[in-house]
């Protein structure tokens, strides 16, 4: 193993590759340290720090874990990767519901390249309007779930010129930082979106777990180190899982030349939707307490009842209909993103085109009706093992009373596990151009 690691720096396009990545990886965590125009840091320092002696959990979690917690600092990078993310789970979507954006799919790299132009602008106006609720959140003081009065004085200037340059420079950062991303992925190691995710949750880490052992002692810090390892086991197992269907092409002659008659198989992965459907949930659970959020009553006045409700049930992650919810919802998002991103007929008519079969199933509908049924069957253990994942953070908020400071669960080890194994393949496959052994065995 060390052989081989040394064998990475003493490569000299690989060294250089390697590099390259590092280095914008710590441009990036750099600029989520840089607060944004008139922002108050010695305040938001104080919030923060707040915040976490409470163990209080806010409205922004997810978003400020996959910043890399930028978006509580109100940093110049505060809105992270997230806008992206979505923009690309968006475009991936309306594949579906406009026949365009199908078509240029199915054109190939020119058409891919339109499709990738589309993601970036609407990236942009994502990010003005992450940008500007994030700020409208931060001046109204609920920003941080604690009655401080430092949270409400975040922002020193309330003009309209302040705000604006505000939206710019976190609009700007989000460009920013699909800019590093690209280039990651061009001149460096493995898919650029993907490391700058990956670095933005392992960057939260090391101070969690710290808070742990703080706060709840260092007997519980062992016991959730333990418990964290064997979830990376458990997750590593099931994300290398996969259900391989034989495929055996057909012998033909084309001239004097022989070509087909090969075996190869069709790999079903257990868990094919990866962590988007935990973002699909925890956004569309987001958005009920955000609207309520907005319409907060006034000093001396009762709340609505449905403000009253969703307060009571949809922002509390330890509430059981909280969870059930969040359950069911990753369940049916893990079908519907499975289906929408794997098309048995479309398979079955390339396999028919080539001259491919599965054995004893004949080619074209039935083996897409085949397909199909090994589809349906192979989500539904995996749906629950995403489900059970995700819940895993919301117990511990039970059991150790620290959501927000436990690490182990949901989509970020789901992320840290698939980002890191992809990654690891790839310095491997480059590794084996140019020496016998890789950096796996």
């Amino acid at each position: 193993m060390f052989n081989a690691i040394g064998r990475i720096f003493r490569t000299p396009d690989l060294r250089r590759k390697l590099g390259f990545t590092l280095g914008i990886v710590a441009l990036f965590r750099l600029g989520s340290f840089i607060p944004a125009p008139f922002v108050d840091f010695g305040n938001v320092q104080q919030c923060l720090a707040a915040n976490q002696a409470a163990g209080a959990s806010g409205l922004y979690d997810l978003v400020n874990l996959f910043s890399g917690g930028a978006l509580l600092q109100l940093s110049i990078f505060a809105l992270g990767i997230m806008p992206y993310i979505t923009a690309s789970i968006i475009v991936q979507l309306l594949r579906v519901v406009i026949p365009h954006f199908e078509t240029l799919y199915k054109e190939g790299q020119a058409g891919q390249g339109k499709l990738t132009q589309y993601t970036r602008y609407l990236t942009i106006a994502l990010g003005v309007l992450q940008s500007t609720t994030l700020i409208t959140v931060a001046r109204s003081g609920a920003l941080f779930p604690n009655s401080d009065p430092s949270c409400s004085a975040l922002i020193t200037n309330d003009a309209w010129y302040a705000i604006l340059l505000m939206v710019i420079t976190m609009t700007a950062g989000t460009g920013l930082i699909m800019w590093m991303g690209e280039l990651i992925t061009e001149r460096g190691i493995g898919n650029g979106m993907s490391l700058l995710i990956f670095t933005s949750i392992a960057a939260t880490f090391p101070g969690s777990l710290w808070a742990i052992g703080i706060a709840r002692g260092w007997d519980i810090f062992a016991i959730v180190l333990l418990i964290g390892l064997a979830i990376v086991v458990a997750v590593v197992f099931v994300e290398q899982s996969q259900r391989r269907i034989p495929v055996q092409y057909a012998k033909r002659m084309v001239g004097r030349r022989t070509y087909g008659g090969n075996n190869t198989y069709i790999p079903i992965k257990v868990n094919m939707a990866g962590v988007v459907p935990v973002i699909f949930a925890s956004s569309l659970l987001y958005l009920p307490a955000l609207i309520a959020q907005f319409n907060q009553p006034a000093a001396g006045e009762d709340p609505q009842p449905w403000v009253l409700w969703i307060t009571n049930y949809l922002t509390q992650g330890d509430h059981p209909l909280y969870m059930l919810l969040y359950f069911l919802l990753i369940v049916g998002f893990t079908y519907f993103y499975v289906a929408i991103t794997f098309n048995p007929d479309e398979v079955a008519e390339n396999m028919k085109k080539y001259g491919g079969f599965i054995p004893g199933i004949r080619a074209g509908r039935p083996t897409a009706e085949y397909l199909d049924y090994v589809l349906t069957r192979i989500t539904a253990p995996g749906s629950l093992y995403l489900g059970l994942v995700a819940l895993i953070p919301l117990i511990a908020f039970v059991w150790v009373g620290a959501n927000q400071n436990f690490p182990f669960g949901g989509a970020s080890i789901l992320i840290i596990v698939g980002v890191g194994l992809e990654t690891v393949k790839q310095i491997d496959a480059q590794l084996q151009q140019r020496h016998y052994e890789g950096l796996l065995r």
